[in-house]
């Protein structure tokens, strides 16, 4: 067993071994505070579902959450109305910070998050979820009430993707499957055990989210992961498999921005010069409920020119 098994082995967990009424008691024998951040841009056919679910089950019912903040981001429909009659204290991302300026962007939503809330620990969920549940919030928090050395909780879960004839399918993340993970795969391999690093759901203590530096866009999700393992290694990190998951999908063309953003992360933070780490791409297939690992090569030899060859030897 090399030392990325081991880490997935330790490091994984499932939302039910994390039971509700446990984390409560966990968080008041620590004394710790909790928010909950949804970033939001023109969600209003889901953000007060969203909201309302965490709110009965997390505020009134059980008391887990503190606050229950959304971070509007210009949007022009009733997202900022919506998510306040079901239960959300709403920010507008422009309107924090003035002085600071303002992006458009979820990692923006993010960093400006920081300024207007006041939990120890925070959990970021997106707005346009429409198969989920209140586990998500409490699956995230469990290893971080559970461990100190935890400082980064990255969700994962069986992407439902709804295809424009009505159909389903379980082949989503895209850009995690094309992009992210092969970037991780030959660059950073020990990150490469991370079932989705581009999961919307996630979580992390608030020490953390203040020391790092945060990319504005969608590169944010990438960012957190690599920098957190770089300062504080991968025992700080852990992940969670949350189940199913089920949202809106974005077009090519707007996912092909959100892969430029990917790439420039990566590109910040690769030393220069570096070359590959390893030659196997590391995927997961989910199979009987599970995430499990499937590695394939990657074949990164490359002839000489013929014209200057004697012997064909790859370069």
């Amino acid at each position: 067993m090399n030392d990325r098994d081991s880490w997935f082995g330790r490091a994984t967990s499932r939302w039910q071994d994390w039971p509700a009424r446990e984390l409560v008691a966990a968080k008041r024998r620590l004394g710790l505070s909790i928010s909950v951040v949804i970033p939001a841009r023109n969600e209003e056919r889901t953000v007060a579902g969203v909201v309302g679910a965490i709110s009965r089950s997390l505020v009134t019912r059980l008391p887990l959450i503190d606050e229950l903040i959304v971070i509007d981001s210009d949007s022009t429909d009733s997202t900022a109305e919506l998510a306040a009659g079901a239960g959300a204290k709403v920010y507008r991302a422009a309107e924090i910070l003035p002085a600071a300026g303002s992006y458009p962007g979820k990692g923006e939503a993010l960093w400006k998050s920081l300024h207007v809330t006041s939990g120890d620990l925070l959990v970021f969920v997106d707005a346009d979820l429409t198969s989920w549940g209140p586990h998500f919030v409490t699956g995230l928090l469990g290893p971080l009430l559970a461990d100190e050395r935890v400082q980064l909780v990255k969700g994962f879960y069986t992407r439902v993707w709804t295809r424009s004839d009505g159909s389903t399918s379980t082949e989503g993340g895209r850009v995690t499957e094309l992009v992210a993970r092969p970037l991780l795969s030959l660059w950073w391999p020990e990150l490469a055990a991370v079932v989705q690093p581009l999961a919307g759901e996630w979580a992390a203590r608030r020490s953390l989210m203040e020391s790092l530096p945060i990319p504005v866009g969608y590169g944010v999700e990438l960012a957190t992961l690599m920098d957190t393992a770089a300062r504080h290694g991968m025992d700080a990190v852990a992940q969670v498999d949350l189940g199913s998951r089920a949202h809106r999908h974005q077009a090519n063309h707007d996912l092909a921005v959100m892969a430029a953003e990917l790439l420039a992360v990566a590109e910040r933070r690769r030393p220069a010069g570096q070359r590959p780490a390893a030659t196997e791409l590391r995927q997961f297939i989910r199979e009987d409920g599970t995430a499990r690992p499937l590695r394939r090569p990657v074949p990164l030899a490359e002839r000489p020119p013929a014209a200057a060859s004697g012997d064909g030897e790859p370069a």
